[in-house]
């Protein structure tokens, strides 16, 4: 298989004239050449934070407090995934892995709340879909042993020491919300030598000490932190220190659309559009240790076709700029994942 256009070549991004070479789902080659094609070719999504299970609960909750929204055991979502029938969380969580799919999103990081049920749940709603899921178990040992992680609250609602040993044992990824509410729980995080941080909005000078000796990866969800009014995560900061990601964070919230949240972060931070790119993409696919996220040979097949010549594309003069803060999934010709 073979894809022809503008190809947004490496980590760079670099545009080029050419075309992709897929072959058993890698790509085999990436060729400088002449072509008609005004299409658009860049990697496929790494959505590095969801919790689609809140699919069910779409929009639910306006106008209440973070607590009052997520908050274990009794915050707004947890009750409505304890009262949802499991029919009906595998029905809307399907349709949100399916518009993920559609909207560009090769691969994704899911927090999962309802142990092992939990963990099998999302695994039957995956089942006939291409998108690459890397899925975290919560509340229990047990729930990261049948999934491919763990994926802790935060340190102010338990320790997780045992958790994050069991886990490390286990040789899987281990991830913790950390200064979301305020910056008390990110020490504490920290001492746990996760994988990976997400949020990371409140931060003091010695956090920042730490991530520059530790690098902890860190993952950002810019719509989500607005809406419940936590703030804004300190990107360019994190940037300058570590591998950074970007996440949509809870369906109920937000959809999990990377197109929106990378125009989002694009006019949010003080970050170019290549580093918003690189956040939607290869970032995530490194923190989660997949081979996607990046337009090089010996990489997975996980790629994203725009069409250049949309009403909404054409004549952009900054393609990566363009891709970053204006395309969406109305500009989506083809999501090749798998290069079948």
């Amino acid at each position: 298989m073979e894809l022809e256009g503008t190809i947004l070549r490496g980590r760079d991004f670099e545009p080029i004239d050419g075309r992709v070479v897929l072959e058993d789902g890698e790509i085999g080659a990436v060729e400088e050449t002449s072509t008609d094609s005004d299409n658009i070719v860049l990697p496929a999504f790494v959505n590095a934070h969801t919790h689609i299970g809140d699919s069910i609960a779409k929009e639910a909750g306006g106008g209440l407090s973070l607590d009052e929204l997520v908050a274990p055991p009794d915050g707004l979502k947890h009750r409505l995934l304890r009262e949802a029938t499991r029919e009906e969380l595998i029905g809307a969580m399907a349709r949100s892995l399916q518009f993920m799919e559609q909207a560009g999103t090769g691969a994704f990081i899911e927090f999962r709340e309802g142990g092992i049920e939990g963990v099998e749940t999302i695994e039957t709603a995956l089942d006939g879909q291409d998108i690459e899921s890397v899925i975290l178990g919560r509340e229990t040992v047990e729930a990261m042993e049948a999934a491919d992680g763990f994926g802790a609250s935060g340190a102010r609602d338990g320790e997780f020491g045992a958790e994050r040993t069991a886990t490390a044992n286990a040789g899987k990824l281990f991830g913790i919300h950390a200064g979301e509410r305020d910056s008390a729980d990110v020490n504490p995080a920290l001492d746990l030598d996760p994988d990976f941080l997400v949020h990371m909005v409140h931060l003091e000078d010695l956090h920042y000490g730490r991530l520059d000796d530790e690098e902890t990866p860190v993952v950002l969800c810019p719509r989500s932190n607005l809406v419940t009014g936590v703030g804004t995560a300190p990107a360019r900061e994190l940037l300058d220190r570590t591998t950074v990601a970007l996440g949509t964070d809870n369906v109920m919230l937000n959809s999990p659309s990377m197109f929106r949240e990378m125009a989002f972060a694009a006019k949010l931070y003080d970050v170019s559009a290549r580093e918003v790119l690189r956040m939607a993409t290869v970032a995530g696919a490194d923190i989660a240790n997949l081979n996607g996220g990046v337009i090089e040979p010996g990489r997975d097949g996980r790629l994203l076709v725009l069409d250049g010549e949309s009403d909404n594309l054409a004549g952009a003069e900054d393609i990566v700029r363009a891709v970053v803060r204006r395309a969406g999934v109305a500009d989506v010709t083809d999501v090749v994942l798998g290069g079948s």
